[in-house]
């Protein structure tokens, strides 16, 4: 096969490997969607194995659909027709809408995003009189998830005190409102697969004998939800491929377990394992930071990574002197790189560890009247305009869902207010129905059995909606997804709608809010015209499980700003990591906890080899606005980056290493002296006072650069990292 002759050794290894178990640890930039591609193409076309008998799990619709596009580019148009092909939520979801007699959903579900899921368990708190300061639906939510991706129910909730007792509570109301509404949120589709094929052995039987080939992209962001699915598809012919580098795994915080990687050597003793270390895209002056930064981390197997490319230029570091004036130099760089010619604009990328540090950026840009793209903030499907048509859709196809019921009864106003909203509700319980039921019902006028369960003035109001609901639903099926999008747009009149609730809100251009907002509806009914050949279904599971960098629009030529989580799996030519401060990367939620410190060194480590050719690290002297400001310390990973890897200017006459700049980036003729010897004043457990932020107890303390620095966690504002010599801390 051709194919193969452009194939690295160890690449051509991991794709000609035989049966059974393959782990293939991959390094960033290796080429690892070109194995798994020509993994599936070779199964195919060498082996002989049926598109229909493979099963292959990508992260993102992106890679999914970059995977088939190449397979069809190697073997054909038609070499991937049966193959199941996509990524966990949207595999998930075919197989219990194909399986929903097993579950206590109808086939018909929907999937309720990020938005949903919080604004329910909100109300159930609200509805509890739990002290939502105490109880934050983002948190109680969190919990809730992270025991599903443990698959853990509401009624096995472990319970080791009150909050436990709280948590188990909401999830248990939780699940119900879930089931009720017919619908699942991102992590049920996870639990409920896993569960089936647990509990149903003619159910997994009939998939495992099915997919005689699976692979897996991506493995070391798995969690044991997945793990465990992923082993019951495999379980009946063990070819089981699967594709990762526990270095890169930094999604703990939504469940990813890089351990699955040992769990799948321990489970599959007999795997081959195959490393991946030749490097396509980045210089070997960033593959040496990368590693230098990398090879401190615990409990890893050592890779060596190399490329052909060149050394390339050194790492530039920079040193601001405060927040505003590390923004300025990022767009100042930037601009001089795309006025030489080296880089177009969208060559170039700015990374940080939060979102709330795009904010002075943003700023920054618009000043210099540069264009920019931003990922991760308010996301196209989240905005409201978009969410609103939706979820009419996702009304229409499954009337029971009270999410977007409540979010739509009254778009545009038509009088329906809280109080009869909750009505609705309560009228619905005790009738043992949907509120959309009861809705539906509405529409035929008095002789419904909930008439007069309402007030004369708002039963009026929802038959109204009852029957534009009705009507909807009628024509659904005879219409495409378009048809239906442009029907419901005519018969709310919606363009006026938002044109007059828009009206007084002008921005500073002559576009009117009501025009940005009608654009974003144009907008997504181009996506919906792309499934006029395909069912309302199929079109409410894509824009449910689409994620951030889907919606990344690769054919502007801006810069793009966004996270160092968000900027797993892509490149650029120039990368700026900013932020670069002790508290920030790593951030100080780590300082007392070993896993989330390595997951932060990983992380650092991700941003590094998104760079091919030129890599800016920048952090701030001092950090927090032009009014109240306090000192920061350059991040301990840095003193693991090799000074002779790097170049640039520090401002602050501090180096990395606690060495002088000069020794760093200039020859210097001045004899260095030795540093006083200094001892601590500040033990860990002693209570301190602070000016501004009250009292504290202290966690740390070291000597650094001739001054102690101090890390106290404050009752008002919890962990700070302190230079004791502009502190002024008080012992009490």
């Amino acid at each position: 096969m051709d194919f193969l002759d452009k194939l690295n050794p160890q690449q051509r290894k991991a794709v000609t490997a035989g049966t059974g178990p393959i782990l293939v640890l991959a390094g960033p930039g290796s080429g690892k969607t070109r194995v798994l591609t020509q993994r599936v193409a070779y199964l195919i076309a060498n082996e002989g194995v049926r598109p229909y008998r493979i099963l292959a799990v990508t992260f993102t619709n992106k890679a999914a659909r970059e995977m088939q596009t190449r397979v069809e580019k190697l073997l054909g148009a038609d070499a991937t027709e049966g193959m199941m092909l996509g990524t966990f939520h949207s595999i998930c979801a075919r197989l219990l809408r194909r399986e929903s007699e097993h579950l206590p959903l109808e086939s018909n579900f929907v999937i309720f995003d990020a938005d949903d899921q919080e604004r329910i368990v909100k109300g159930i708190i609200k509805e509890f009189n739990l002290n939502d300061k105490l109880y934050r639906a983002a948190s109680v939510h969190a919990a809730i998830s992270n025991a599903k991706n443990e698959l853990i129910g509401a009624d096995d909730y472990p319970i080791t005190n009150y909050r436990d007792e709280v948590v188990k509570r909401v999830y248990t109301e939780y699940q119900k409102r879930l089931v009720a509404s017919n619908a699942v949120d991102f992590d049920d589709l996870l639990m409920y697969t896993a569960r089936l094929l647990e509990d149903n052995p003619a159910v997994r039987e009939k998939y495992a004998r099915r997919f005689e080939q699976v692979l897996v992209d991506e493995f070391q962001d798995t969690n044991l939800a997945q793990y465990t699915l992923l082993k019951h598809l495999a379980s009946a012919h063990h070819n089981i491929f699967v594709v990762g580098d526990p270095d890169q795994s930094v999604y703990r915080w939504r469940g990813a377990d890089w351990r699955n990687v040992q769990r799948f050597e321990q489970d599959y003793p007999d795997a081959q394992v195959i490393l991946l270390e030749q490097n396509y895209r980045s210089r070997q002056t960033i593959l040496d930071a990368a590693m230098s930064v990398i090879d401190r981390a615990a409990h890893r197997r050592r890779k060596k990574l190399f490329t052909e490319r060149g050394a390339g230029e050194k790492i530039y570091f920079y040193e601001a002197p405060d927040d505003y004036s590390e923004a300025s130099f990022v767009v100042d760089s930037i601009a001089q790189l795309v006025a030489s010619r080296e880089f177009e604009p969208g060559d170039c990328a700015v990374m940080y560890r939060t979102n709330a540090q795009s904010r002075l950026l943003e700023e920054a840009f618009l000043q210099a009247r540069l264009p920019y793209k931003l990922v991760g903030a308010q996301r196209f499907y989240g905005r409201r305009e978009v969410k609103d048509i939706i979820s009419f859709l996702r009304l229409i196809h499954n009337p029971a869902d009270e999410a977007s019921l409540d979010r739509v009864i009254n778009v545009p106003p038509r009088g329906i207010g809280d109080k009869t909203l909750l009505t609705l509700h309560n009228v619905a319980r005790q009738n043992n129905t949907s509120p959309g039921a009861v809705l539906l019902d509405l529409a035929r006028g008095s002789d419904s059995p909930f008439w007069n369960q309402f007030t004369g003035r708002s039963v009026i109001t929802l038959a109204d909606f009852g029957a534009s609901l009705s009507s909807w639903e009628m024509a659904a099926p005879a219409l495409t997804v378009s048809q239906l999008f442009d029907r419901i747009l005519a018969d709310l009149n919606y363009k006026a709608y938002i044109d007059d609730e828009s009206d007084t809100l002008r921005t500073r251009t002559s576009t009117s809010e009501g025009e940005d907002r009608w654009l974003n509806v144009q907008e997504l009914r181009r996506v919906a015209v792309e499934y006029d050949t395909r069912t309302l279904e199929e079109f409410l599971e894509n824009v449910a499980l689409v994620s951030d960098q889907d919606t990344l629009k690769e054919n502007i030529n801006a810069p793009t700003l966004l996270t160092l989580h968000a900027a797993k799996g892509l490149e650029f030519g120039a990368v700026f990591i900013v932020g670069l401060d002790d508290g920030i990367v790593p951030h100080n939620r780590s300082f007392d906890e070993p896993e989330g410190m390595e997951e932060e060194r990983r992380l650092f480590y991700v941003g590094i080899t998104r760079a091919k050719d030129r890599l800016y690290l920048v952090r701030a002297i001092q950090r927090g606005g032009r009014g109240f400001s306090e000192e920061t310390f350059p991040s301990r990973f840095l003193d693991d980056i090799s000074a002779d890897l790097l170049v640039g200017k520090s401002r602050s006459g501090r180096g990395l290493k606690g060495r002088a700049p000069e020794s760093l980036w200039a020859a210097s003729s001045r004899t260095p002296q030795a540093a006083p010897v200094m001892e601590s004043k500040f033990r860990a457990g002693t209570r301190v006072k602070h000016n501004s932020w009250g009292d504290g107890i202290v966690l740390d303390s070291r000597i650094q650069d001739e001054d102690e620095i101090v890390d106290v966690v404050f009752e008002s504002v919890g962990i700070k990292r302190l230079s004791a010599s502009l502190a002024n801390l008080k012992v009490i």
